[in-house]
């Protein structure tokens, strides 16, 4: 069910993304308006949260089974309002260490009249469960107080001002909330208020809080990104490396899989993601991750005697390589507005190809390589990958299988993810 706009993009963006999806390829095969129909259908879906939330099972530690028990009991003790949170926690039908649990929306929450505008990205959030943190609140009643029950909307285009006590822009209704702060603790502060600023009762679509909830056992990741490190294929006793690594999702995961038996290098340039991502190793108990602040263009090192541990390495130094590269991230969902220029959009294709070029060079001869993006542009994906194959002749295209979603709407992001191997 459609309770949101399209997804807010510049009209140029738009225009740039329906050429690629009104292709002379596809409206051949389809026809021109069944072509139109999956363009406009793609943008409704972008701006509406998936119909199920999906947790990773830290299977290395525990059964599945046994974190599905442990998950049901832990969230008995986190409501979201007076009424009951829906406890149903089913196991993925073809991915061994997923739990997916359904979205209860939209539902039938009434506007009240104070209200509170929040930016989008914190939108977003809301409408996978999460409260309304200090920092996302951008306007609110002259007089708001602890406790005032507020509606909650969400900025679509980003043309809020910050501190405003109204506004009457491009906006859509999230839920209702109590307010955690007074007005003058958000706004009126030497320093950026932090917390939970309004605490969501009512939401329009409702999820389990996860704050604090099985920290070493349950693990909150989109479904694609899952299936990433299965694609990948990661055994006991390989060397493996993660190139974009941060926050370390994907990292963790590749070494739950290997049974933390062998070596996952995690390289990401920012220095304080690093640090995420030892923080994500530690608490889900795993030893093999060796996480290094690197610039991963940079990786691959000119001697090939070198025995230094860290980056750069000598070529042909890993058994797999996951390339999760920096992209423009239009495949996000729920995601109701971007408000980047086509300049911005398409900016990614150079530092993709850069990193493609390490990939292939720090990959050993039979080894796999996995490119993935979250987003849904041909330049970034299927562009790439055929310009891959091209470039590097020693590369195969291994056949795509499809992972099935317990619906079609329960993807929370849009994945694109290729598998490849070197030549022996």
């Amino acid at each position: 069910m459609s309770v949101f706009p399209q997804i807010y993009l510049k009209p140029e963006v738009t225009e740039y993304l329906k050429s690629v999806f009104l292709n002379k390829e596809v409206v051949a095969a389809v026809g021109q308006q069944e072509a139109e129909s999956r363009f406009q259908k793609l943008l409704t879906c972008l701006s509406h949260p998936p119909s199920y939330t999906c947790v990773r099972a830290s299977t290395h530690l525990a059964s599945l089974d046994e974190i599905r028990h442990k998950l049901e009991e832990e969230l008995k003790n986190v409501s979201l309002s007076s009424e009951e949170v829906s406890l149903q926690i089913v196991p993925h039908p073809q991915i061994p260490d997923v739990l997916l649990l359904p979205v209860n929306g939209p539902r039938p929450v009434k506007q009240l009249s104070s209200e509170v505008v929040v930016g989008a990205q914190c939108g977003s959030a809301v409408l996978r469960g999460a409260h309304v943190f200090a920092p996302g609140i951008l306007a609110s009643p002259k007089h708001m107080k602890v406790g005032d029950l507020i509606s909650v909307f969400s900025d679509l285009e980003g043309k809020c001002t910050r501190g405003a006590t109204s506004f009457q822009g491009s906006r859509v209704f999230v839920g209702n909330g109590v307010a955690e702060m007074d007005r003058s603790s958000i706004f009126c502060t030497d320093e950026p208020a932090k917390g939970i600023g309004v605490r969501m009762v009512e939401p329009l679509y409702q999820s389990p809080s996860f704050d604090g909830v099985l920290p070493h056992l349950a693990f909150l990741q989109n479904l694609p990104s899952v299936v990433v490190g299965h694609v990948l294929g990661p055994r006991p006793g390989e060397r493996i490396l993660d190139m974009c690594a941060a926050p370390g999702g994907k990292t963790c995961h590749i070494a739950a899989l290997m049974g933390d038996q062998g070596e996952v290098v995690a390289l990401d340039r920012i220095r304080n993601k690093i640090d995420r991502i030892h923080q994500n190793a530690q608490k889900l108990h795993l030893r093999c991750v060796k996480a290094y602040c690197f610039n991963s263009t940079q990786a691959v090192s000119s001697d090939p005697a070198q025995t230094i541990e860290g980056p750069p390495f000598p070529p042909e130094s890993f058994d797999r390589v996951l390339l999760d590269a920096p992209c423009s991230g239009l495949g996000k969902r729920p995601n109701m507005a971007n408000t980047w220029s086509l300049k911005e959009i398409c900016s990614y294709s150079p530092l993709q190809r850069k990193l493609f070029h390490a990939a292939v060079q720090l990959l050993k001869r039979g080894g796999v390589l996995v490119y993935s993006t979250c987003t849904v542009t041909l330049a970034e994906n299927e562009e790439q990958v055929a310009w891959a194959l091209n470039a590097f002749p020693c590369l195969m295209l291994q056949p795509q299988v499809k992972v099935f979603c317990v619906d079609k709407d329960a993807d929370s992001a849009v994945y694109s993810i290729c598998h490849l191997t070197a030549a022996p």
